[in-house]
């Protein structure tokens, strides 16, 4: 996909993901990471909403429509390098070994996280599947969860 492809943004939940696709078509990455965790919480629910972050349990419930809409977004305007069917590819690839994955898109060099927001590359130089993040707290579920989602299997 090139910026030259529309995306019809499609929600099951009545989300406006225009702001997300502004930022990345401006190729604002950074903001767009934070827009997409927004937007992630706004479909888990007004309490996912409040508090900023997510439980693995709300993403299992995400609508498929969705999150192929935040997907397809990411694709289209990081030329194929960003978005979680990107981060799924690569996970399965390393046969879902997490400590193999870190390294592998940027999140960990050695024994040391990628510290948010200074260490990370929020430019397409970056390794292919580095963004979005999404996952401040770095635990594994969410990351999981998302990665693990029907969306990507259909």
């Amino acid at each position: 996909m090139n910026n030259t492809d529309i995306v019809l943004l499609k929600s099951e939940r009545n989300i406006d993901y225009t702001p997300l696709e502004t930022l990345l078509k401006a190729q604002d990455f950074q903001a767009a990471d934070q827009m997409t965790l927004e937007k992630l919480c706004e479909l888990a629910g007004v309490e996912a909403t409040q508090r900023k972050w997510l439980y693995f349990t709300e993403v299992e419930n995400f609508p498929l429509t969705d999150l192929q809409t935040i997907n397809q977004l990411w694709l289209n305007y990081s030329e194929g390098k960003f978005g979680f069917s990107v981060q799924r590819e690569i996970w399965l690839s390393l046969g879902k070994n997490w400590e193999k994955l870190w390294p592998k898109i940027g999140w960990k060099t050695g024994n040391n996280w990628t510290r948010y927001p200074n260490e990370f590359t929020w430019e397409l130089s970056a390794p292919k599947g580095h963004l979005p993040l999404s996952n401040q707290l770095r635990g594994v579920r969410v990351m999981a969860s998302l990665l693990s989602h029907p969306a990507w299997t259909t």
